[in-house]
């Protein structure tokens, strides 16, 4: 069912846990390939992550769990322990027979197993090997353990900088790093990936959380080298008040993205029934709002007008004098927004416990269209027989392997 899709026939050996390394692999597979996910006897940790409290909403043998769906989706998994030797040659056969390895190992722990890019470039020359690390390859830190909320989100300069002075730093989420670095990772690896399409030459692709996170910033990094603002700031402090937030009547924020003050100003102090600020001098251009403290008092006076005004009579407002802004939602909202569904950025999931909605990567494509129904993510080693088989391995191998204990063929144990 997926022959149409753009990454039909490319074959992926995943090596890798939790979220940005199997995230640009299920891009991948939405898009074709056959993503063979390597397990450990006990599975991906993420595989666990409905545990504690939320265990008993994901019952039935782990067959409802939309964490470890969203970076999982549409792949197969084995499950074997690489150490045995013969697991071990398993998985340098699978790798012979791919053309993509991802893995997040530390690198430490690839060169004890022999799977470091050095290890692998000369005996499969036209592989593209890729691997996701958190502080980079190289530097005094490049053996930390890294996650997006220290890599990603905080070493970066991003929790640091962005929240209101005064105040302590945002409540961190789980996951947006190790995506966005997942989806750079991908585009790093299809540009291998065509090359060794036309040399033959294989290539090694990195991505690191703390390298995506700077990439991300990029503008005000370098701008900061001027010294015209230095954050955390306050609203008051903001150089443009256009580009902010206000609180409206009913308690929902909105904000308004008017990037050229001077030729922008006009049409919102009209829309809001304000043209002498147009003439002020205190607020007549960019140049007058940095002086005495301009822009802390404009904000003011915009913030009262949102004061006296729903959301809905705001964005009313806002939307017929067609000014970019947004009325920021919550996770509930967002869910139910119209505009995402019509752009098919969800899709539902049936499960045993009902109807679940979930997120589709935002890229699409206008020939293949969007990826078919998709297949479920795999059970733990739910096709390593199916995968052994095509190795040449019989029945009677596999049972005796699994009764050893040196692989796993399927299903879910609580007690791991």
């Amino acid at each position: 069912m997926f022959e149409n899709r753009p990454l039909s026939g490319v074959k992926v050996v995943e090596l890798a846990t939790f979220v940005a390394a199997p995230c640009a692999t299920r891009f991948f597979a939405d898009q074709g390939a056959d993503v063979i996910k390597v397990e450990a006897l006990t599975g991906d940790g993420i595989r666990w992550a409905a545990e504690g409290e939320a265990r008993p909403v994901f019952k039935d043998e782990m067959q409802h769990n939309l964490v470890f769906e969203l970076e999982n989706g549409n792949k197969r998994s084995i499950s074997m322990n690489l150490k045995n030797p013969e697991c071990y040659d398993i998985l340098m056969k699978l790798i012979a027979d791919a053309d993509i390895f991802v893995t997040n190992w530390r690198p430490q722990a690839l060169a004890r197993m022999k799977l470091s890019y050095e290890d692998l470039k000369a005996q499969f020359p036209k592989l593209v090997y890729a691997t996701v690390t958190g502080f980079g390859e190289k530097g005094p830190d490049k053996d930390l353990p890294g996650y997006d909320f220290t890599a990603f989100w905080t070493r970066s300069g991003i929790l640091g900088s962005l929240y209101e002075a005064g105040q302590t730093p945002m409540n961190l989420i789980p996951s947006m790093g190790d995506r966005a670095t997942g989806m750079s990772l991908a585009a790093g690896v299809l540009a291998a990936l065509y090359r060794a399409s036309k040399t033959g030459k294989g290539e090694k692709v990195s991505c690191s959380l703390l390298g995506t996170a700077i990439f991300m910033q990029g503008t005000m990094i370098q701008t900061c080298q001027y010294g015209l603002i230095e954050y955390p700031i306050t609203k008051h402090q903001a150089p443009n008040p256009l580009m902010t937030c206000y609180k409206t009547k009913d308690e929902r924020w909105i904000q308004t993205c008017m990037p050229i003050y001077n030729l922008m100003f006009p049409n919102f102090a009209k829309a809001f029934g304000h043209p002498e600020w147009i003439e002020d001098e205190r607020f007549c251009n960019f140049a007058a709002l940095q002086k005495d403290g301009n822009s802390g008092k404009l904000y003011d006076e915009i913030a009262a007008v949102y004061a006296s005004m729903t959301a809905e009579e705001a964005s009313k407002v806002l939307t017929e004098a067609d000014i970019a802004f947004a009325v920021a939602l919550v996770w509930k909202e967002v869910l139910k927004d119209p505009q995402a569904w019509a752009n098919d950025y969800f899709y539902e999931v049936e499960y045993k416990a009902g109807k679940f909605t979930a997120v589709r990567n935002p890229v699409q494509f206008e020939e293949a269209g969007l990826p078919p129904e998709m297949r479920k993510f795999p059970a733990l080693g739910g096709d390593t027989a199916e995968i052994m088989k095509g190795l040449g391995y019989t029945d009677e191998r596999i049972a005796e392997m699994e009764a050893n204990k040196d692989i796993r063929c399927g299903g879910f144990d609580f007690k791991k």
